[in-house]
């Protein structure tokens, strides 16, 4: 890997399909990207549906990666894996066999078209928090100046958060658990 890599934030969803190994695969895949290594997941953890709650639970995770990749061509990788894992965008918010969302890429603050970074809810979303704070608690937020944990402590979403289960990576060989 080049000198020139970053240490990023990347949250997964799915509600279709088998989505435990829906979510193995995409990090199977994340792993397998040009200057990439996954270096923690977190556990899996199920869900209710937000915004769109005429939808099956969610299986929701978090991985910490490596990267060579600027943020847009990471943001297009993840889109591709999403494809390739037979994403349709049909509803806004709707039911997805993947989701892929960069939560954080390193420091940085980043407003492109189509790229926000730090993710614009991830302060205000339980489901991203959790498994955000069970890899880095003390990570500070850019843009807001607090912990992860600190941000999960205010957050006010109401959404339910069940840990159900091991680890993502406990079927990608790349990938070392969360201390």
């Amino acid at each position: 890997m080049e000198n020139k890599t970053q240490s990023a934030y990347v949250g997964l969803g799915s509600n279709l399909g088998d989505r435990a190994a829906n979510l193995h695969r995409a990090v199977e895949l994340i792993g397998e990207l040009p200057d990439t290594q996954v270096l923690a997941t977190s556990s899996l953890y199920e869900t209710e549906p937000r915004m769109y709650t005429e939808q099956p639970d969610f299986l929701n995770g978090c991985v910490k990666i490596r990267t060579g990749l600027p943020a847009r061509k990471l943001l297009d990788a993840l889109l591709d894996i999403e494809q390739a894992m037979g994403r349709v965008r049909r509803l806004e918010n709707g039911p997805r066999t993947l989701d892929l969302d960069i939560l954080l890429y390193g420091p940085q603050q980043i407003s492109e078209e189509g790229l926000e970074i730090p993710h614009p809810g991830l302060h205000e979303r339980a489901f991203v928090l959790v498994p955000l704070a069970e890899l880095a608690p003390d990570l500070v937020h850019p843009g807001l100046g607090e912990t992860i944990a600190e941000l999960l402590g205010q957050c006010e979403d109401a959404g339910w958060v069940k840990r159900v289960g091991g680890k993502v990576w406990a079927l990608c060989r790349s990938a070392t658990p969360a201390k």
